[in-house]
């Protein structure tokens, strides 16, 4: 049983299951590899990991109460507090990222969801490289200069 959608494609949406959690884990992977080479360099060995919510004690960490309000998390040291020479017993750097609270937020927004996990992925980076929120907020509001120009 299908249907048009807005983009004008036939949709059969009775047969879609949202993504897992392997499905997610691939997503994020494409979305970390298809960044540009010096960003991902600048990464080093960062985990990326995918869980359906935040945990209690994490969500009890950052003084959030309902788990659907935190998409992803950067857990480490960044680069800017001297991430970038590991010491003995520091564990990985990691980004994990939230498919639940992801795909409630996809719910919400008319965005796809591969730009939505992109963008979380990209924000949650911004901390390993010492970015805070409103540093990363500032970028964001930038105009954007890389467009045709007149």
């Amino acid at each position: 049983m299908g249907f048009v959608d807005r983009r004008g494609v036939d949709r059969d949406w009775a047969g879609l299951m949202a993504p897992d959690l392997s499905d997610f884990e691939t997503l994020a992977r494409h979305a970390f590899d298809d960044l540009p080479e010096t960003f991902r360099a600048l990464c080093g060995e960062i985990e990326i990991r995918v869980t359906d919510l935040a945990e209690d004690d994490v969500l009890d960490a950052l003084s959030i109460e309902d788990p659907f309000e935190l998409l992803g998390l950067f857990e480490g040291v960044g680069l800017a507090q001297g991430g970038a020479t590991g010491w003995s017993g520091q564990m990985p750097n990691r980004v994990t990222l939230y498919r639940r609270a992801i795909l409630d937020y996809w719910a919400a927004y008319e965005e796809p969801l591969g730009d939505i996990v992109t963008h979380v992925l990209v924000h949650e980076i911004g901390h390993h490289f010492g970015l805070s929120d409103a540093d990363m907020e500032a970028i964001e509001a930038e105009p954007d200069d890389t467009g045709p120009s007149a």
